[in-house]
């Protein structure tokens, strides 16, 4: 079962409903049908929903993979943790007027530093389950 990776995505959902409806929110308020029409405003909410959409389901796959191969639940519950605040921190940022280029660092610093410490994860866990499995 994946309880873990459930509680993350279903998290990360809520986070880019929230995103998306901010994207719509202004398309309406400025009339605008498909891409930004000029407007700072809608083009950093539509950056902010794109870059999420982009990094969090290699995130999810990665957590998922971690919790199917039998990784203890700290160790799927933390990157998940982590990638959610990234991924807050990099919306948040994104989106203040002019954008916060500090707090979008940051948010990329958490949301690649999590990427990269799952895809380890992932290859040291599973070298390690087959080890055990040969020695077996």
């Amino acid at each position: 079962m994946l309880l873990m990776t459930s509680i993350i995505a279903a998290i990360l959902t809520i986070i880019f409903v929230k995103l998306s409806f901010a994207v719509i929110g202004l398309r309406r308020k400025n009339k605008v049908g498909l891409g930004s029409g000029g407007y700072d405003d809608l083009e950093r909410a539509i950056r902010a929903q794109g870059n999420f959409a982009e990094y969090v389901p290699i995130g999810l796959i990665l957590i998922a993979c971690l919790e199917l191969n039998g990784a203890p639940w700290w160790l799927v519950i933390l990157p998940g943790i982590a990638l959610i605040i990234g991924r807050l921190i990099h919306a948040k940022g994104i989106n203040e007027p002019p954008p916060n280029f500090s707090s979008r660092v940051l948010g990329m610093k958490f949301t690649f530093g999590t990427l990269i410490t799952l895809a380890a994860l992932n290859l040291g866990w599973a070298l390690w389950v087959w080890v055990l499995a040969m020695s077996f």
